[in-house]
């Protein structure tokens, strides 16, 4: 009897030893073969699952933003205002080694996306997510009277983004100077802006 192949197990299989690769060396460095050889896999096994290093990367965004989805969903379960705000942002924060190999696969995403409009897309519809789940994060909170600032919703949303996903590349590059802890009170400094209105 054939062996029955799990096929979206092998892709995650795939991601993950990506992960590894990129940590390594880079995502120059992370060659379809060296991919392959980290997952277990035979070279031509990718083909299949991904004809291209191209595919395998826009898989791997898709991923990690469907399990930083997930942990968000998660994270908030049961909390409210404030603290469910900061909650949803710490899964994006690259807090622990998980979130930074997954910050060392979108940041070489985002520079294919700049002249990629299939991707951009792809990012754009999976930002836009995020950014309604924190418009609806706040206003929960001005409705418990938690957020005070007169400064927009919107550009709380922004701001925020730009905090989370800008921590992403500099904890990557330079994560001496950006640890957990930096990050956190970095968020919550903001964050406390918020509730004192200022």
């Amino acid at each position: 009897m054939p062996k029955v192949v799990d096929h979206d197990q092998r892709r995650v299989e795939l991601v993950n030893a990506t992960w590894r690769i990129i940590a390594r060396h880079g995502i120059e460095g992370a060659t379809m073969r060296e991919i392959a050889a980290e997952a277990g896999f035979a070279n031509g096994a990718l083909k299949p699952y991904f004809p291209t290093k191209d595919d395998l990367l826009t898989f791997a965004f898709g991923h990690v933003f469907s399990q930083t989805s997930e942990r968000m969903r998660a994270a908030t379960a049961g909390r409210t205002g404030l603290v469910a705000l900061r909650a949803y942002c710490h899964e994006i924060l690259p807090l622990d080694e998980i979130r930074i190999s997954e910050a060392r696969i979108v940041i070489p995403f985002w520079q294919k996306a700049l002249g990629d409009p299939a991707k951009a897309e792809l990012h754009d519809a999976s930002m836009l997510q995020w950014r309604r789940a924190l418009r609806a994060l706040l206003t929960e909170c001005r409705e418990n009277g938690e957020v005070r600032t007169q400064v927009s919703d919107a550009d709380i949303v922004g701001h925020l983004m730009t905090v989370v996903l800008g921590a992403q590349i500099t904890a990557a590059l330079s994560p001496a100077d950006h640890s957990p802890n930096q990050l956190i009170t970095q968020l919550d400094g903001y964050l406390q802006l918020l509730a004192t209105g200022h």
